[in-house]
Formats: C-alpha cells, structure tokens, sequence
C-alpha cells in the first residue's frame, strides 16, 4: 500500500499543482487536489524533515492568534471570517506538506512541480492572450476591465502567477543545452505577452526585476566563461526580441490606449481615501487592537475597500501576534532562500528563479493583499525545501542538467 501510494504521490501533486490556475470559483480544483495530495503523503509516509519543522511551528503559532481575530469582528459574519482564517491555515499547511515532499528527492520532485507548473502557466498565459485578442469563444469569460485574467478572478493575480515559471525559463535559456534554450525561449515569450496583458503594474515590475537578478545571479555564480559569453549575446538578442513583441502589441490601438493609462498615475492610489491613504489608516487601526479587528472588517469602516497592504491586513485580521508570526515566516523564507544562494551546491540553480521571485512578490505586498495567494505559499514551500535539500546534500557540483527543471 505504501509503495502504490509513492507510485500515485507524484501524479497526484502533478494534478494539484496544474490546478492552481483555475481558481474561477471556491473551493478552487487546487484545495480539492490538495486534500488527496495529504492523504496520499501520510499513505506513502513522506519523511518530515527537522529543517522545515519551522514552517510547522509557525503554523501552530498562528492558530490562536487566527481564531481570536475571528471572534473581534463586529460588522462582518463570523462564518465567513471563521473560512477566510480557516483558508490561510490551510495554505500554511500546503507550504509545510510541499516543503517536506521537494526535501525528500529534490531533483526529480522539484521536476513533478515545476513541469506541472509551467503547463498551467503557459495554457492561462495562452487563453488569456486569445481571449484579449477575441480569438476565443466566450473571450468575456477570462478578461476583466479590459485586462487578461484567464481562469482567476482578478488580472492582478494572474500576471504574477506567470512569473515563476518565467524565471526557470529563463534560466534555461542562459544555461541549458540548445534544445532546453529554444524551449526555454519559448515558454519565457509565451508567459511575458501574458503578463502584459494582465496589465498589471504590480506584475510588470516584478517580471522585469526578477528577470534581471535571474540573469545576474546566474552569471556571476553560475556560468563559467564560455557561458558568460554566449549570456551577453543572448541578453542582446533576447532584448531586441522583446521589445520587437512590445512593439507590435502596441501597435494595437487598444492595447496601447490600456498601456498608456496603466503607466500613469492612478486615481484609487490618491488622497485619504487612496491606497497609501487607507494604509496609513488602517496602520494606525491595527496598533490600536492587539488582538485584530477580524477579517472583511476593515471595509465595514470610515473607508469602504480594502487598504491593500498584506503587512497590515495581517495585523488587522490576524492582530499582532498572528501579524508578527507572518512576518517571521517571510523574513525566515528570504533568509533561507539568500543562504541557499551563498552556499555551493549542486540546487543553487533551483534556488535562483526561487529566490528572484519571492522576493519581488515581498515588495508587491505592500501594495496588494497576497495573503491568499495559492502560488506565494507554493513558494515558500519550494524555498523550504530546497533548503533543506543544500544542508543535507554536502555535494558541490552536480550534472547541470539533472538540475535545471
């Protein structure tokens, strides 16, 4: 029973984590999968690994501090707090469950994921970008305010979902042979047009930024010289190459007229009631109640939206102990990931696209909630695991292509 059930672990994570891009309504087909994901782990008997025993803690910390949040809301139903608290306990718990099945057999899991991952991805990316040209039946289905959003509820999640994948292609397209180069190209194209037409600000800058520090970090720890040489001319080719595809997206005047508009300045963004606005207020809410306001509260208030800030809605639902443990595990996940960076090993190029990614979903925080996000507690599992593989692993060097997935 327990070898069948290791036989079927591998499938089963395949199908959770290729369901993470349909989230049109909840529970998502990802929560559904991922209950069978936990079964099948506990049936094949995953070793449990004492380097990711901190998600663990943290997640049992947390408790409390989720259920007393509950219980301070006034204007909000309790059954809906109750399930949105009960929802990042849930995902704590995806994190921890992730974390110990990428430790176990790092290379070939980590390979389950992400060619998981990058299928999702790439067929959002693809119906997003066909629906915004009108080219699919039912194109209204996965566009919202003019803007690709495929099969999620909001553009803004959608774009940054694309990212991660992006990056391990990327990555094999400085450092793979020939073959995972042009597939690589492929895939890194595919999943920019569809995070452009996300138009998502949010998404824009994090693509670009964790482009550039996938790009450096592989230079300078990993490419040797003849690498270096061929990564120079592939940035130069692969530089002209995108900015011929953003020119003849903008060649279409609607995509130009949504560009123009997202580049500018946003009226939600200003004054009291603005985004920084609201955060600022809700900022002062949260350090007044130690013990939160509860979920869905905030908007009960003097301002009716949400601040978008997922450092202080943490402390508004949460209150500041369930606040101060989140900030543990994202201040933990960026340590472990730049340590992992330090060190020589042979998963120091899984870590890369990890890294480059989380940490620019740290900073786009600050100005959005991702507090559910399915894919930022994926991360951070992956960024525990992978971890927890450098320690126990004392090799320096192994075959680049047993590593680059």
């Amino acid at each position: 029973m327990q070898a069948r059930a290791r036989q079927m672990l591998d499938v089963t994570v395949s199908i959770w984590i290729f369901a993470g891009a349909f989230v049109f309504f909840e529970p998502s087909p990802y929560e559904l999968a991922f209950i069978a994901v936990l079964l099948l782990a506990g049936a094949a008997d995953i070793g449990l690994f004492r380097s990711t025993f901190g998600i663990l803690a943290i997640l049992v910390g947390f408790l409390p501090f989720a259920l007393i949040g509950v219980f301070q809301v006034r204007h909000a139903a309790i059954a809906d707090a109750m399930i949105f608290s009960l929802v990042t306990v849930f995902l704590l718990m995806t994190s921890y469950v992730v974390a110990n099945y990428v430790a176990e057999a790092t290379a070939q899991r980590m390979r389950v994921v992400m060619l998981a991952y990058t299928a999702t991805a790439v067929i959002a990316a693809l119906i997003g970008t066909l629906a915004y040209l009108g080219l699919l039946p039912g194109a209204e289905l996965f566009m919202l305010y003019g803007r690709a959003k495929a099969m999620f509820k909001d553009p803004n999640v959608f774009g940054p979902f694309l990212i991660l994948p992006a990056m391990f292609a990327l990555q094999r397209v400085l450092l793979g042979s020939p073959r995972q180069q042009v597939l690589g190209a492929l895939v890194y194209a595919v999943l920019f047009i569809g995070i452009f037409l996300s138009f998502s600000r949010g998404a824009w800058g994090s693509f670009a930024a964790a482009s550039l520090i996938v790009l450096a970090l592989c230079f300078f720890l990993e490419a040797n010289a003849r690498d270096k040489l061929r990564i120079v001319i592939l940035v130069l080719i692969g530089a002209l190459g995108l900015v011929i595809a953003l020119a003849g997206l903008l060649s279409l005047p609607a995509v130009a007229d949504l560009f123009e508009v997202r580049t500018q300045a946003q009226a939600y963004d200003q004054g009291e009631t603005g985004r920084f606005g609201r955060q600022g207020y809700a900022f002062a809410l949260a350090l007044e109640n130690p013990f939160g306001i509860g979920p869905f509260e905030f908007p009960n208030l003097r301002i009716m939206e949400d601040p978008h800030n997922v450092y202080v809605t943490v402390l508004l639902s949460y209150g500041w102990g369930g606040g101060a443990l989140y900030y543990l595990l994202v201040g933990l996940t960026l340590w472990r990931a730049f340590k992992g960076l330090l060190r020589r090993s042979p998963y120091r190029l899984m870590m890369i696209p990890l890294f480059a990614t989380f940490s620019m979903l740290v900073l786009q925080s600050a100005i959005i909630d991702t507090d559910h996000w399915r894919h930022w507690f994926l991360l951070v599992g992956l960024i525990w695991g992978i971890s927890a593989a450098i320690g126990m692993d004392q090799r320096r060097t192994a075959p680049r292509s047993q590593m680059l997935t």
